[in-house]
């Protein structure tokens, strides 16, 4: 058997591999590598990252957002959301974003993997999943990019607060929050606090 057939044996599809992932595999990886992606075994996605792609009775399936991240950072840790998760929160956005965001440790600025654009932002702090309390907190510090009526969009924060728990939301302000929602949640927060203490 040829190596790139043995290397070729390797690869799984839907997985995503940088370069060093198949140097245990090829002497010449360099050149197996522009073999693979002439032969469509493997698609280049970005500088030193590959897809192996997964046919379906539709086409090829573009690779998981989730492993393309990950094999992209060499980092687990980072959380995919986008603007388009405020519209299920019920405080008046509905604007469509052709847009993911990576909040991550160690990448910032905007990356095409593949066809996909991604705007990876490096924050100190993010949670492990996306939950309302964060996304109300995330809102307000990112209102400037979104094209929907601002003042509208507050006010329908300020409404939402009312209705999630005050304690999980104060975490979120004070764990992830930046300076616009921390001044924004802190006289909503109070304000609570002296419901409760009556």
């Amino acid at each position: 058997m040829s190596k790139l057939n043995e290397l070729k044996k390797q690869l799984r599809p839907g997985a995503v591999y940088r370069r060093a992932d198949l140097l245990p595999w090829s002497k010449a990886v360099d050149r197996h590598l522009k073999q693979l992606v002439e032969d469509g075994t493997l698609v280049k996605l970005s500088g030193g990252v590959y897809a192996c792609p997964k046919r379906t009775r539709f086409g090829i399936a573009p690779a998981d957002d989730e492993k393309l991240v990950e094999t992209f950072l060499k980092d687990h840790r980072f959380l995919l959301t986008s603007p388009n998760a405020y519209n299920a929160l019920g405080v008046g956005s509905t604007q469509l974003y052709n847009e993911t965001v990576v909040y991550n440790h160690k990448r910032h600025g905007c990356f095409t993997l593949g066809r996909r654009a991604y705007d990876f932002r490096m924050k100190p702090h993010f949670p492990a999943k996306l939950s309302e309390e964060f996304l109300l907190v995330d809102l307000v510090d990112n209102l400037d990019r979104l094209a929907e009526d601002k003042p509208s969009l507050l006010e329908g924060v300020r409404k939402k607060a009312e209705d999630v728990d005050p304690r999980a939301l104060a975490r979120a302000v004070r764990d992830y929050g930046g300076l616009k929602a921390r001044k924004f949640f802190e006289p909503l927060l109070a304000g609570e606090n002296l419901a409760h203490a009556q």
